[in-house]
């Protein structure tokens, strides 16, 4: 089979910049559709890279983080998350999100996937990690963040993500991560060939016989 993507059918004319800020800019371009029509396209373009991070401490409970999401007016349950500007390393910015937002600072790191958050829209783009070995410390959130901190067990924050109690994108594409791992792993919960919680599994069945 030929993987090779087939060349785009759409043509840029002319890009103009309708709204801009420090993180998002707004485009309007006159192109020629694939129908050979003349359109109008509305492109997002976001400044930084999103981070999630699902934090897995020794007792197999992720740290979920709630806060009130102007956009939506909603409360909403999510993995710490954040921006990352281009000339910063990515799991170097996952890990003062994770510090900022939880105050947990991580000894061991896994990039789980990359995804494109919303591509019919945006160019706004995703990393993904995992974070295990976890000590925690003090929080220090942005002043726009309201945030609360919930250890949750991993089953039931893979429940919320497949239910719809979490609604958030990159939480839930994070944490079916890590459940499709445990999954090919033949894993029950207890252990998963993901670097770290493995190791904390063998360490609950050692405490506990």
């Amino acid at each position: 089979m030929d993987d090779s993507p087939p060349p785009s059918r759409w043509r840029r004319h002319a890009r103009s910049t309708v709204y801009e800020n420090p993180w998002l800019t707004v485009w309007h371009d006159d192109v020629t559709r694939p129908d050979g029509k003349a359109g109008v396209y509305g492109v997002m373009h976001y400044a930084n890279l999103a981070v999630g991070v699902v934090a897995i401490d020794a007792d197999d409970r992720v740290a979920l983080v709630g806060q009130h999401r102007y956009t939506l007016d909603q409360y909403s349950w999510e993995i710490p998350e954040g921006g990352v500007p281009p000339d910063e390393d990515p799991q170097a910015g996952a890990a003062r999100e994770l510090r900022e937002e939880t105050g947990l600072v991580a000894g061991e790191w896994q990039e789980l996937v990359r995804v494109h958050l919303s591509n019919s829209i945006s160019d706004e783009a995703a990393a993904l990690f995992l974070a295990t070995d976890l000590t925690p410390g003090p929080a220090s959130p942005d002043g726009t963040e309201d945030l609360a901190v919930r250890w949750v067990p991993f089953d039931d924050a893979l429940a919320m993500a497949l239910d719809g109690r979490i609604t958030d994108a990159m939480s839930v594409a994070a944490l079916l991560q890590v459940g499709l791992a445990r999954f090919r792993a033949g894993s029950d919960g207890s252990g998963t060939t993901i670097s770290g919680t493995q190791r904390a599994a063998a360490q609950r069945r050692k405490r506990g016989s």
